[in-house]
């Protein structure tokens, strides 16, 4: 299963964080992408194993959906691995 498409994520521009992890207190609420939390996030962020930021500006970050779509590409294949191992 190698395709990212995701009916919240575009093709391509720029994702926020609340588009990639989600917001359960927006209105309406947004559903995650990465079901993980916001410091497991950045977590990962800082050990190379999540896309690095682009700061827009001093309080916007954004990244690219072209790495996100990457990424869960990546995370795709690593789950199948898994699976055909079992």
């Amino acid at each position: 299963m190698n395709n990212s498409n995701h009916p919240n994520l575009p093709l391509s521009g720029f994702v926020r964080i609340r588009q990639i992890i989600g917001d359960s207190k927006a209105n309406p609420p947004i559903l995650p992408i990465i079901p993980i939390g916001r410091s497991s996030w950045w977590k990962g962020v800082k050990e190379g194993k999540y896309p690095a930021p682009i700061k827009l500006g001093a309080k916007t970050t954004v990244w690219r959906a072209e790495d996100i779509h990457a990424l869960l590409n990546q995370l795709n294949t690593s789950y199948e691995e898994v699976q055909n191992e079992c």
